[in-house]
């Protein structure tokens, strides 16, 4: 069964994808050139320790296997929950350093820009044809964005958000969406809106645009330094490109609880397992083995033990991204080559578009 015979955020649904994503790390391991990738970040801050093991560190994975990647910084979209996009340009920077530092190379994985491809959001149009305004509304990842939004009245680009990340993926006719399972209903609609457009102007042909695939990634769930979910905006994340001695600050005013033996037991003790997996995740170790290390040593042995891990391991990636920030020259240029990529891609799939639709004048 694949997700699209499912509803995208049922248990069911995510049974279901979890099941495909086993099968399609099967393929990607036998034939990875079949594949092509889309996926990115709005550019709204540094990335932190939870989106470089929950996404960074599976982007190079796909990229090392020889997965065709492309990685949109999704700047139009910084404006779908906020009034102006702030500090937009730095931000923008921001995440190239952050990809560059974490190992996406750019001679194999296209870095590009959403507000520099006019023919990937010329797709928007036709795509809102095909989807209902009650389909839009119902997306629970919209209706979590308007009950978040820092805005006295959403603006109408909250309701086209799901239509623009499908064309954000199917631009590039990418099959394979790398996601979370709260982004499988954003996934399901793209399909949703492929096969319509396939549909009705495909009068038989191959279809123009391919049915992506939801790659569920196995990322672990770390909690923020108050014991939230982790995030730019709430300040309570380790950014990569922290130093050391701002590391040790931050994981000294984590959030424990009172026991002093220390346990991995995740559903019980949210706080402390989620230090426990982080250093266990830079370490390399099974996090039941290092909670087993510290034992009764108590907090203050665990979040030494903690800071230690991440400042080694992070190390490298701050030393790469020190140097790649004094040639931001550099950094441009590989935006500017990625954008151009992105540009001939799209215009090529704009054509296709415009051909089966007979608007080719």
């Amino acid at each position: 069964m694949t997700t699209a015979e499912t509803t995208g955020g049922t248990t069911a649904g995510v049974l279901a994808a979890r099941q495909r994503s086993a099968e399609l790390e099967e393929l990607i391991r036998k034939d990875p050139g079949r594949f092509r990738v889309l996926t990115g970040d709005r550019p709204t801050g540094r990335l932190h320790l939870g989106h470089y093991f929950g996404t960074l560190h599976n982007r190079v994975r796909l990229q090392e296997l020889g997965v065709e990647t492309f990685l949109i910084i999704a700047d139009y979209q910084v404006l779908t929950d906020r009034d102006v996009a702030e500090r937009l340009d730095e931000y923008v920077e921001d995440l190239v350093l952050d990809y560059l530092a974490a190992g996406i190379d750019p001679e194999r994985t296209t870095i590009f820009a959403h507000s520099a491809v006019p023919a990937l959001n010329q797709l928007l149009l036709p795509f809102l044809s095909l989807v209902s305004v009650a389909e839009l509304g119902r997306n629970p990842t919209v209706k979590d964005e308007i009950a978040q939004s820092r805005q006295s009245a959403v603006s109408g680009l909250m309701f086209t958000y799901p239509a623009h990340q499908a064309a954000d993926i199917l631009f590039c006719k990418a099959n394979l969406v790398p996601v979370g399972q709260d982004q499988l209903p954003h996934l399901e609609l793209t399909r949703t809106i492929a096969r319509r457009f396939n549909d009705r102007y495909g009068n038989g042909a191959a279809p123009v645009f391919p049915e992506p695939d939801a790659l569920l990634s196995a990322a672990p769930l770390l909690l923020g330094t108050d014991g939230a979910k982790m995030s730019k905006s709430r300040g309570n994340a380790v950014s990569l490109a922290a130093t050391a001695d701002e590391t040790a600050r931050l994981i000294r005013g984590a959030k424990t609880d009172p026991e002093r033996h220390i346990t991995y037991d995740p559903a019980a003790r949210p706080e402390v397992s989620s230090l426990v997996l982080l250093a266990a995740l830079c370490l390399g170790r099974d996090p039941r083995d290092v909670a087993a290390d510290i034992g009764d040593k108590g907090a203050a042995a665990l979040k030494a033990t903690v800071t230690e891990a991440v400042n080694e391991h992070l190390a490298p990636i701050r030393d790469r991204r020190a140097r790649y920030a004094q040639d931001l020259g550099y950094v441009r240029r590989i935006l500017r080559d990625g954008n151009e990529i992105a540009n001939e891609v799209a215009q090529a799939t704009l054509d296709d578009v415009r051909a089966a639709m007979k608007t080719l004048y």
